[in-house]
């Protein structure tokens, strides 16, 4: 039998432990942190959203895209970057046109105050992520990043398999 702790301050400092070992909420704090400290680098270098530097990012690095191309590299949901558009498109970040063999699709593509915007923010990006390999080796880098596929697989488990474990015999 566990022993009880007998205040307030060790049953606070043993719930602290305990989630200090939970992924779950560890990943929300790292992620909120990440969100953090991108979101203030780019305000102050560029005046920009995370999301509009996720765009203008890709759109630098791969050339015009779908609405559809942008989701799946950031592994995020199209309506959020659908939503995030108009408004890069009228600061004149973005030019949105309909895609030439299929005109359901939108094809973006980075415009002269989206070329300036990635410019200025750019090198403070670039700041962000040397300081990461500071920390971090190349190897434990990839260990990161592999840990972080099985764990979204792990989430992407489907809801009833985990409310109803099937049996296996």
């Amino acid at each position: 039998m566990t022993e009880r702790p007998n205040t307030q301050k060790d049953r606070i400092e043993k719930r602290r432990a305990y989630e200090a070992k939970n992924p779950f909420s560890r990943m929300d704090s790292a992620h909120h942190a990440s969100r953090q400290q991108g979101l203030h680098i780019l305000q102050q270098s560029a005046g920009l959203t995370t999301v509009e530097w996720r765009v203008l990012w890709d759109l630098h690095e791969a050339g015009p895209m779908t609405i559809r191309d942008l989701a799946q590299i950031q592994r995020s949901d199209p309506s959020l970057i659908s939503r995030a558009l108009p408004a890069m498109e009228r600061k004149g970040f973005v030019r949105m046109t309909r895609g030439e063999h299929d005109g359901r699709q939108v094809v973006v593509e980075m415009d002269t105050a989206g070329h300036a915007a990635h410019a200025a923010a750019s090198p403070a990006m670039k700041r962000r992520r040397e300081a990461l390999r500071r920390t971090f080796s190349e190897q434990e880098l990839s260990t990161l990043v592999g840990l972080l596929t099985r764990f979204e697989d792990a989430l992407r488990e489907p809801v009833d398999d985990i409310l109803e474990p099937k049996v296996t015999q």
